[in-house]
């Protein structure tokens, strides 16, 4: 039987400043039952660091699991992009965040949800993030509605419960939601675990090569594990028994050596096919047919280490689009360019303005790091007596001065707010209804009816019931009946105030508006 070790063999605290503590146990008193003094510092240390050592969690992607690896280039795109860690045979260290979207710290990692797939490779140009989900596409097109969708599902003022009537409220007056809302309620709507799904960069990017060549991209990260999701019952039951299943799942497979894979292909459209292309192909509410475009491949990502510390290496751990290389830049895709802004701002809210200085953040190519921002909290790095202001007269110069060249896309005409301009295949509920169609067989089309009427049947009611099942009739008829069914027998075919005028002009108001400016 083990015993426990004497004092001698135990190493003794110390105070934050490195002196002795005076003990772990007991606070400081006047007599044995008098007040606690104000100059146990010990004990003010402590309990003042206990109150601050969480920071706030992130609004989006809250919980979440990660872990370190390798991505490996394994095949010659250099044609597409000059980014060093895309020529042939690289490796790069990186990091791997995956996260449920709406759900905050303590919530179950199996409730039906999109799952975060953020990806931060430390390249020899700087660092480089895609952040992008298990989901090819997303709810909405324009960055403008992102802050309501997410009120939309996250929780009530009143009584701080979800609400599927409000989710339903939203995504039904809003149809380009469609073809996630598709994605989510079918089988692939609640992975088996974080290894058993597949990510995607989801928006449009841009690649350049060394001649100034331009591609417009998309990333494809497939399961070298497969593609394996959870019934809303396994889902339901795992719950209440596991709500970190998933956390579980991903740090005791890398701990046994089991390293999860992912390869890399993309999409890669000629800069100009954009112009005309059939489809507006920033448009994060759809995916590029591969017929058109077919997948390329690039590399492999393995994760092999988990994190030492989980608060200090994945909760600190910060991600953003913002974060580019040479021979990567963004697109017109709306999304995408609010999130250059709204990420890099939440982890300056979340962990202050320095958060780069962290070492789970920090650039691997120091040697190149030479940045004028300097001090605020918590800074750590400096750059001793060098002038933090340009221009200056002592070798610190403007980058535009040494050769740096910004590739990127411009406008072609003035700045102005309306809809994506509409293409010729354009609407809101065509891929969504070939999914359900011609991508499903008929097993799953019966779960997906199952799930949305179940779905519907939580709460959903009067206008708001009545838009979610046109809604569905617009995706199919047939399994929109389907479900119908299903929910007007669960609801005894009552529905107090589901036949109004106002629901029927919302509903007319919101397809009007989709079929004239796509979305």
């Amino acid at each position: 039987m083990a015993t426990a070790p004497t004092p001698e063999a135990q190493k003794g605290s110390t105070t934050e400043t490195g002196a002795p503590a005076v003990s772990d146990r007991n606070s400081l008193t006047l007599g044995a039952d008098g007040p606690i003094l104000l100059h146990d510092r010990h004990l003010l240390e402590q309990m003042a660091h206990f109150n601050r050592e969480r920071v706030p969690e992130r609004n989006v992607h809250a919980k979440g699991s990660g872990a370190f690896g390798t991505f490996v280039t394994t095949e010659d795109v250099s044609a597409y992009t000059k980014a060093a860690l895309f020529q042939p045979g690289v490796e790069t260290e990186m990091l791997a965040r995956f996260s449920t979207v709406a759900g905050e710290h303590g919530s179950p990692d199996t409730w039906r949800d999109p799952r975060g797939f953020a990806l931060k490779f430390y390249t020899t140009e700087g660092n480089y993030n895609l952040v992008g989900n298990n989901t090819p596409v997303f709810f909405v097109r324009d960055t403008m509605k992102f802050q309501h969708f997410i009120r939309s599902q996250k929780r009530r003022g009143a009584n701080g419960l979800r609400d599927n009537h409000m989710q339903w409220d939203f995504w039904s007056l809003n149809p380009e939601s469609a073809h996630q809302v598709t994605y989510l309620m079918g089988d692939r709507g609640i992975p088996r675990s974080y290894r058993h799904m597949n990510g995607y960069g989801s928006h449009t990017f841009l690649w350049i090569n060394a001649a100034g060549d331009k591609h417009w991209v998309k990333y494809h990260f497939h399961s070298q594990q497969g593609v394996q999701g959870l019934t809303g019952e396994d889902a339901d039951r795992i719950a209440g028994h596991d709500a970190d299943f998933h956390r579980r799942d991903l740090f005791e497979a890398i701990e046994a050596g089991d390293y999860p894979s992912w390869r890399l292909s993309v999409q890669l459209m000629p800069y100009e096919d954009a112009k005309t292309y059939r489809l507006n192909p920033f448009d994060l509410t759809k995916v590029w047919p591969h017929e058109d475009y077919p997948l390329v491949e690039v590399g492999t990502m393995t994760l092999d280490r988990n994190p030492q510390n989980f608060f200090a290496e994945i909760e600190q751990a910060a991600f953003e689009p913002s974060a580019v290389v040479p021979g990567i830049g963004f697109s017109p895709d709306k999304m995408l360019l609010g999130r250059v802004f709204s990420y890099s701002d939440t982890q300056r809210y979340r962990i202050g303005p320095n958060y780069h200085q962290l070492p789970v953040n920090r650039p691997k190519n120091v040697q190149h790091h030479n940045t004028y921002t300097f001090d605020g909290p918590m800074a750590y790095d400096h750059s001793g007596d060098q002038p933090v202001y340009a221009p200056n007269s002592e070798g610190r110069g403007y980058s535009d001065e040494v050769g740096v060249v910004e590739d990127g896309w411009e406008a072609d005409g003035p700045m102005i707010r309306q809809a994506y301009t509409l293409r010729p295949d354009d609407d809101d509920f065509s891929q969504a209804g070939a999914l359900v169609r011609e991508v499903w067989d008929d097993a799953q089309r019966e779960r997906f009816v199952e799930t949305v009427a179940g779905h519907l049947l939580g709460g959903v009611t009067g206008e708001v019931l009545e838009r979610a099942l046109d809604y569905w009739r617009h995706v199919d008829e047939a399994t929109a009946k389907q479900i119908e069914e299903l929910v007007r027998a669960g609801l005894g075919g009552d529905n107090p105030g589901g036949e109004d005028d106002q629901a029927k002009d919302l509903v007319a108001n919101a397809l009007v508006e989709t079929r004239t400016h796509a979305g």
